[in-house]
């Protein structure tokens, strides 16, 4: 299983860009450009992956996690 999701280097990326737009803007680079770095990795980190909550599906998805892992060391 994955411990980061995939949107959090694209959500600082974004956050980067927005705090520097921000920046140009108002005059003030450097506190916007801190400010939308700080943005985008709390938004980057509010995307997680909602576990299963029955048990059923909780071990479908061990299953397919397995299964994913031994095709990636096969590989």
């Amino acid at each position: 299983m994955q411990s980061k999701p995939k949107f959090t280097g694209l959500s600082i990326a974004l956050g980067a860009v927005l705090g520097a737009v921000f920046g140009v803007l108002a005059g003030h680079m450097v506190v916007w450009l801190a400010l939308g770095v700080a943005i985008g990795m709390l938004i980057g980190a509010s995307f997680r992956r909602t576990e299963p909550t029955c048990p059923e599906c909780a071990q479908i998805h061990r299953i397919h996690e397995i299964r994913n892992q031994r095709q990636q060391a096969s590989s």
